[in-house]
């Protein structure tokens, strides 16, 4: 058994932060061999009965804080040589940028050297679990997917289908691509801690043979996981009704073909009305939020509000490389600039700790993972991170002056960093 102690952060069922300023962490197998949470709360409380056992192993972090690892619902593997790239808006991004690099992929040892960068940056940043769009390549599914396995990660993943409105190089074939998805089903999903994600790239790279195609395996492989993106761009939504004008609305479009459930996640959720957000209640539908993506592309934003009104599940998500970092610090950053600057109006400011829950215990729950990522309460999975809160002389001074926990979390997410993650620990399997 391991034993931490250390500063604690964790979070209750609704999503309330739980801290403990001298907490005690316990970890250990499971009858599979998996580490997870034992015990989490006050040392004080907990230490004669978990410390003082003779088989465990304390690990002392003075001055350090351990809290979930984070989960990323929403990025791009593929595209991480295109973080940071100019671009006139979501269209033109995916044309001049975007389809080039992803071509490369169809060549495994080029998306070997990507896959492993990719997952050294997302530790680095704390990020122990994402839901992750490969390719329309095979051999970029087998590369992240292997990459994951060998260093123990949970990873979601999947080959994208796009067989239409696509250039040569990244267009699939209709029925070839359903095919394949199959076959990486087959060969992933559920292996150690291995998830697939049917991924059409979006309704308008898909003709509606494929939409169809890729319903039935969602209903045919019903613990798998839907992603895709939704309503993020205006000229998207225009080119949307072109394509599918029997539909009631872009979300509609996945609707009609089967594609919404639980397990099913969409990225953006910008330019939803009221129907839509019902639909997404009502199908367990969760949405990904990517702030500094909508930014950079000038996609509008999220309605938080609404979303809270209608009961739908979300989380936050980095979208690189439409996104402009890894950090989950810098995601939730422009989550609350953007919040503000929407609802300043009705006075909206999102808190602290639910920023922070969006990103780790919020999003598992929107995965459909609640319980088993994204938080160190009993039972969990152990994935966690190790944070300083004075890796700088100005994080020190205003983290040394903090009273309350809201003010602990907030200046951690205006001035962090990746710099903040001092160590990333993936659960072990035995």
């Amino acid at each position: 058994m391991k034993i931490y102690r250390s500063a604690l952060l964790r979070f209750a069922d609704d999503g309330t932060p739980l801290y403990d300023s001298d907490g005690l962490l316990a970890i250990a197998p499971d009858a599979q061999g998996q580490e997870r949470v034992v015990a989490a709360g006050s040392w004080q409380a907990l230490h004669a009965e978990y410390a003082a056992q003779a088989n465990a192993h304390i690990l002392h972090l003075p001055g350090k804080l351990l809290a979930p690892g984070f989960v990323d619902m929403h990025i791009h593997y593929p595209q991480t040589d295109v973080l940071g790239a100019p671009a006139d808006g979501l269209l033109p991004w995916l044309e001049h940028y975007t389809f080039p690099h992803e071509a490369r992929f169809h060549d495994r040892s080029y998306a070997d050297g990507v896959a492993e960068f990719f997952l050294d940056e997302l530790l680095r940043n704390g990020v122990t679990t994402s839901l992750t769009f490969a390719t329309s390549h095979s051999a970029s599914v087998d590369a992240i997917m292997a990459a994951a396995q060998a260093r123990g990660m949970r990873m979601l993943a999947g080959k994208v289908l796009q067989d239409r409105h696509s250039p040569d190089g990244v267009r699939d074939h209709t029925e070839q691509g359903l095919i394949d998805t199959e076959t990486l089903i087959q060969r992933w999903h559920g292996v150690d801690r291995l998830g697939y994600a049917i991924t059409p790239r979006f309704a308008p790279t898909s003709t509606p043979e494929q939409l169809r195609g890729a319903g039935a395996l969602a209903a045919k492989y019903p613990d798998v996981w839907v992603h895709s993106h939704v309503s993020e761009n205006l000229d998207e939504i225009r080119w949307v009704r072109e394509l599918y004008p029997e539909a009631r609305s872009y979300l509609d479009v996945y609707q009609r073909f089967g594609l919404m459930r639980e397990r099913a996640v969409y990225a953006h959720c910008i330019w939803l009305d009221d129907i839509d957000r019902a639909l997404m209640r009502e199908t367990q539908t969760a949405a990904a939020i990517s702030p500094t993506s909508n930014l950079f592309l000038s996609s509008g934003y999220f309605d938080y509000l609404k979303a809270d009104a209608a009961g739908f599940r979300y989380g936050l998500a980095s979208d690189v490389g439409g996104g402009m970092s890894f950090s989950p610090f810098r995601t939730m950053q422009a989550a609350y600039v953007v919040g503000r600057e929407q609802h300043s109006k009705q006075g909206l400011s999102l808190k602290p700790g639910h920023l922070w829950w969006q990103h780790t215990a919020g999003a598992a729950k929107a995965l459909g993972l609640g319980g088993v990522i994204g938080n160190l309460q009993p039972g969990c999975e152990a994935d966690m991170v190790v944070i300083n809160p004075a890796y700088t002389p100005l994080l020190a001074r205003k983290t040394a002056q903090a009273q309350t926990l809201d003010e602990l979390l907030f200046a951690m997410i205006v001035l962090g960093d990746d710099r903040l993650i001092e160590q990333t620990i993936i659960s072990q399997a035995k």
